[in-house]
């Protein structure tokens, strides 16, 4: 068996997996578990590793709902290869942009790599499940916490993301602040509907897996019920969801047909959830606690956590901030500011990350002196719950994705027929938030409306498109979103 390595966290994971531990892919049943799990990972470094591949070279990893992307995942991480996270959906549109952006040495997916830009370049395309390969007393890569781990792309729907880098220190501390927060225990299963390229999924697994638990993936979530049935069959005790799949589980599901005894623990981040519909949930399962959970790509994952089962009276906070953070509530100037009053959270601990691959600017503007800026608004009670009023104009986040505004105005503005564009994040039933989008058109440009949202990604949900004459604005010519938001 190999040993593990103080810092390496994929080796300490190892370390703790027993015979309950596995992968499942609910679709076709396949399993992975016990010594089978430890020996695949560490098969998938030896292949890596065997590729031509060192220890501080980077491969994009290109992620579906599969156990095998998340072994190959581990797997670079064991060997001390920096995985590049990419949700397969987004490969055909980001893949070329972010496998140079990340100075990407090999690519691996799950079936041979058929898209264009692969083949003009030399370099390692690896694909397929691993089974063991090589010798399983390969040892962990010895790392320091302050290593680099993974590059975790940020939610963004369209253009090369963010590369948060996260180092195995960072993972450390907020996986064991987490299972600290949900109380996780042995042998717990989850089920994940989200790929470990989304921070919320790779927080999951590595959580689960850390306690010597299980994981599910389940890709079938277009038909909900057959979810909720995996989820009874394998007995998971874990259900993790960003706001538009609880949405979908109360209005288009058979939810409250399933008794689904084993489940002690719902979990949701990525946005929020409307108060009603936690309420619903923990009315629908009163033996199952509910986590509302607050948290960015750059601080590991989660920041605060609520459990809404027990404290009902704090429902539609963010709860407490993890054992391990502080967190601070500041003015436009950077003064903390007291209990009760709106400011701007700010985030400090060893799970905050360093900063952005190659954006020294971005990096200064978001990480500052040990704390990040996370751009959201909010004041704490007198108990230190965290109340969000609300983020900045630049990000909305519809259905777990965080979407730039600038990106859709920039976008909307190039479609023949708009002369100008501006957009807003307004409340959504299912989406969390939804675009809402104001124009104004080019002279005799007919039929613009229905060739903006034709033209729009699927993954932006658009709720409204409004005609205007002219887009308002302030006396120093910036548009006057606050009249737009009235408007909306």
């Amino acid at each position: 068996m190999c040993k593990s390595n103080e810092w390496n966290f994929c080796g300490n994971l190892i370390q703790r997996l027993g015979d309950d531990a596995c992968l499942v892919d609910a679709a076709d049943g396949r399993t992975v578990s016990g010594r089978g799990l430890s020996n695949s990972i560490v098969g998938f470094a030896a292949q890596f590793l065997s590729a031509g591949l060192k220890p501080g070279d980077r491969i994009l990893i290109v992620c579906g709902l599969t156990s095998s992307s998340t072994l190959a995942y581990l797997g670079a991480m064991y060997s001390g290869i920096v995985p590049v996270l990419l949700d397969e959906r987004a490969l055909a549109i980001t893949g070329a942009a972010t496998f140079t952006k990340a100075g990407a040495k090999a690519v691996w997916t799950t079936q041979k790599f058929p898209w264009a830009w692969a083949a003009e370049n030399s370099f390692p395309q690896i694909h397929g499940n691993c089974g063991p390969y090589g010798s399983v007393d390969l040892e962990p890569k010895p790392c320091t916490e302050d290593d680099l781990a993974v590059l975790m792309p940020t939610s963004g729907s369209s253009g090369a993301p963010r590369l948060v880098k996260v180092t195995h220190g960072n993972l450390k501390a907020n996986t064991e602040a987490i299972i600290r927060s949900q109380q996780l225990g042995a042998q717990e299963r989850a089920m994940l509907i989200m790929p470990v390229s989304y921070c919320f999924g790779a927080s999951v697994v590595h959580t689960h897996l850390y306690q010597g638990g299980g994981v599910v993936f389940d890709s079938r979530f277009l038909f909900p019920d057959k979810v909720l049935r995996a989820i009874d069959s394998y007995g998971c005790t874990t259900f993790a969801g960003v706001p538009a799949v609880y949405n979908i589980l109360l209005r288009r599901s058979n939810l409250r047909s399933f008794s689904l005894p084993s489940l002690r623990r719902f979990l949701q981040a990525g946005g929020a959830l409307a108060p009603e519909a936690v309420g619903e949930m923990c009315n629908s399962y009163p033996s199952a606690e509910f986590f509302v959970m607050y948290g960015q790509t750059e601080a590991t994952a989660r920041i605060s956590s609520f459990c809404a089962s027990r404290f009902p009276e704090k429902l539609g906070s963010a709860g407490l901030p993890l054992d391990n953070l502080h967190i601070r509530i500041v003015n436009e100037d950077g003064q903390e500011l007291p209990k009760g009053q709106t400011g701007e959270i700010q985030v400090r601990g060893p799970s905050v990350c360093s900063g952005y691959l190659d954006e020294p600017e971005s990096t200064a503007s978001k990480f500052c002196e040990g704390w990040l800026r996370t751009g959201d608004f909010a004041c704490l009670d007198d108990d230190g719950y965290i109340w969000i009023k609300g983020r900045t104009e630049e990000f909305i986040k519809t259905r777990g994705l965080r979407v730039s505004v600038g990106e859709v105005e920039a976008k909307v503005a190039a479609i023949p027929g708009v002369y100008e564009c501006a957009a807003l994040g307004v409340a959504h039933t299912e989406a969390g938030e939804a675009l809402a989008l104001f124009i104004v058109p080019e002279a005799d440009a007919d039929g613009v409306v229905e060739t903006v949202r034709n033209a729009l990604p699927p993954q932006w949900t658009c709720s409204s498109i409004r005609l205007v004459a002219e887009l308002p604005r302030t006396e120093n010519g910036k548009i006057a979103r606050s009249r737009l938001r009235t408007l909306a």
